[in-house]
C-alpha cells in the first residue's frame, strides 16, 4: 500500500501537471471504484484544480465551491500519467481523469478491487474520511507519546493504526522500528523515555529520508515504481537476507496477508518472535533465539 512518502511524491507530481488546470472529463471503467453518488462522479468536470492535499493515505483534489475528489489506492492501486485521451487499460483500469495535457489513470492489480474514488461536497464531508491520526512529521515527542499510550498495544500495531498516526503502513513501520532498534512486539505503555525518544527520531528520519529518496528518484518525471518492496530498504521484504547493520538474517512474523520483518540481533536482543504460522507446526522445535536458528 502506498504510504506517506509515496503519496507525498504522487501529489507533488500531480501538482506539476494538473494544478490550475481544468478537469475535462471523468471516465469510470469499473463501477466498483465509486464510493459516493451525490455529488455525481463528474461534478468537477469543467472546474479547475485549486489544490491537492493528503488525508492519511488518500489523495485529495480541491475544486471551487468546496468540491473534493478523493482517491484511496489501498494495497494494489496505482496512478499512471498518460497521453491526453488515453484508453483505460483493460482488466486493471478503474477510472480516468482527463485534462488537456494528459490523463490520470487509476489502475489496480488483482481481483480484489479495494481502491476507491469519492466526490464530496464540503470540508465536513472530507473530514469524515480522516481516521484522526496525528501527522508523523509534525508531531512533538509529547504528542507521539500520548497517541501511543492511549492503549497498551504492540508497537507495530500502534504505528500502523490510522487512528493514531496518519500515513504509516506495514512497510515503513518495519523500517522505523529497525531504525529505532525496537521490537515490533514492544508494549507501548512499557516504553522508557529513551525508547520513546529513539522512536520519535526514527519516525522523522525514516519518513523524511524516504520522501527525499523517492523525490530524487522521480525528479520532474512520474512515480512509475511505487512499491512497498525496495532494494535499499533495511528489513521490509528482506526475510532471510543479511541485516545491513549487523549481518544477521532478517526474520519475519507472518499474519493474515501481511508479514512483519525485523532483525532479532538489533531489535529483540537475539530473541526470535513466535510466528504463529510456523510455531504451530514446529511446536517445541521452534527456535527461541537467533543463535539457535543459525
Amino acid at each position: 500500500m502506498p504510504e506517506l512518502p509515496d503519496v507525498v511524491v504522487y501529489i507533488e507530481a500531480l501538482e506539476r501537471r494538473v494544478l490550475g488546470r481544468a478537469l475535462t472529463g471523468v471516465r469510470i471503467a469499473s463501477p466498483s471504484v465509486l464510493r459516493t453518488f451525490d455529488p455525481p462522479y463528474d461534478a468537477a468536470v469543467g472546474r479547475e484544480v485549486r489544490g491537492l492535499r493528503r488525508v492519511g493515505k488518500r489523495i485529495v483534489f480541491e475544486f471551487p465551491d468546496d468540491l473534493f475528489m478523493v482517491i484511496h489506492l489501498m494495497i494494489a492501486g496505482r496512478l499512471r500519467w498518460l497521453a491526453p485521451g488515453a484508453s483505460v487499460p483493460r482488466k486493471v483500469g478503474l477510472a480516468a481523469l482527463d485534462f488537456t495535457d494528459g490523463t490520470l489513470v487509476l489502475t489496480e492489480q488483482g481481483t480484489k478491487k479495494r481502491a476507491g474514488l469519492w466526490v464530496l461536497k464540503g470540508e465536513e464531508a472530507l473530514a469524515a474520511l480522516d481516521r484522526g491520526g496525528i501527522e508523523p512529521l509534525e508531531m512533538t515527542l509529547a504528542e507521539m507519546t500520548e497517541a501511543l499510550q492511549k492503549e497498551n498495544r504492540t508497537l507495530k500495531r500502534a504505528l500502523t493504526d490510522p487512528r493514531l498516526f496518519s500515513g504509516i503502513g506495514n512497510a515503513y513501520s518495519d523500517e522505523i522500528l529497525w531504525e529505532a532498534r525496537l521490537s515490533p512486539t514492544t508494549r507501548t505503555r512499557s516504553m522508557t523515555e529513551e525508547e520513546l525518544q529513539r522512536l520519535h527520531r526514527a519516525i522523522q528520519d525514516c519518513l523524511t529520508g524516504w520522501t527525499e529518496k523517492l523525490r530524487a528518484e522521480v525528479g520532474e518525471g512520474w512515480p512509475e515504481k511505487v512499491t512497498a518492496f525496495r532494494p535499499d530498504m533495511a528489513v521490509h521484504g528482506k526475510y532471510g537476507e543479511p541485516c545491513p547493520r549487523c549481518g544477521s538474517a532478517v526474520q519475519r512474523i507472518v499474519y493474515s496477508d501481511n508479514e512483519t520483518n525485523y532483525c532479532a540481533t538489533c531489535q529483540t536482543g537475539g530473541r526470535l518472535l513466535a510466528d504463529r504460522a510456523l510455531s504451530r507446526l514446529l511446536k517445541d522445535d521452534w527456535p527461541k533465539s537467533i543463535d539457535e536458528l543459525e
